[in-house]
């Protein structure tokens, strides 16, 4: 799967994303609350709104899904699913580990994925059957022998119920939990990437949380998928595992199942 054309405009959104957010990174910002109590900035829509305009100019056939301004239909089986500012809190708080995620979805499947940092210049590429790259340069997750010598991260445990959370803490407690990462939201996808992490696990992730980063984790050899071991399409329900080792699998499936 080439994607040529798709490819570059992907850097071209991020890289309208990067000039959107970065004059507005640790000013004074308002913020409002959306509908599920989530934040949302000036910034977070300027980045939305310039990226939809390059993908209507380009390619006014596919369907447009972000998170701050909702769908738009298209003709051609395809959607670029948009989250302008992956980590809004991280942002508000002047931290640099938020991310821009801009995913090409064909018929339910993620083919292409970007993370990028705009305060760092880091910028992750991911594309079905090619290796995943980080400004240009390939980049490999790392082995991982033993359940219990994983490094595991997720954004925080106020994004799990109280039944996913129960689950979550006995796969946790069966990682080596001392290194436990709490915070990151995509850019700890991008850490388990470039082999640095060896398992992220989220729950209640909305498909432009998640679709970007399958392309990126599993090109850099690494795996996706839901909490029963499927993978994750359009339709999963935003039970979110990457594993960095794909041969790690079968124990966090079974840890998760487990715990309690």
């Amino acid at each position: 799967m080439k994607l040529a054309a798709e490819i570059a405009l992907a850097h071209r959104l991020a890289d309208a994303a990067r000039e959107a957010i970065k004059p507005l990174f640790r000013q004074p910002l308002g913020s409002d609350r959306k509908a599920d109590r989530t934040p949302v900035t000036e910034a977070d829509r300027a980045a939305e709104e310039v990226m939809r305009r390059l993908i209507r100019a380009e390619f006014p056939l596919d369907a447009i899904h972000g998170e701050e301004f909702g769908a738009e239909t298209g003709s051609s089986g395809r959607t670029w699913v948009l989250d302008p500012i992956d980590g809004t809190t991280a942002f508000m708080a002047g931290r640099p580990i938020f991310g821009t995620l801009i995913a090409l979805v064909v018929e339910g499947w993620p083919v292409l994925g970007v993370i990028d940092q705009a305060i760092l210049g880091e910028r992750w590429l991911g594309v079905t059957g090619q290796n995943t790259t980080l400004n240009g340069q390939p980049v490999r997750t790392r082995p991982c022998r033993e359940l219990g010598d994983a490094a595991i991260a997720t954004t925080g445990p106020h994004y799990f119920d109280d039944h996913d959370g129960e689950h979550f803490m006995g796969l946790a407690a069966k990682t080596d939990h001392k290194r436990m990462v709490m915070g990151g939201d995509c850019y700890n996808y991008a850490m388990l990437a470039s082999g640095h992490l060896d398992i992220v696990c989220e729950a209640n992730l909305k498909l432009h949380d998640w679709a970007a980063l399958v392309p990126i984790v599993e090109g850099a050899g690494g795996l996706m998928c839901d909490w029963n071991g499927e993978p994750l399409h359009a339709a999963s329900d935003g039970h979110v595992l990457a594993l960095g080792d794909p041969a790690r699998q079968e124990d966090v499936v079974e840890a998760l199942a487990c715990g309690h």
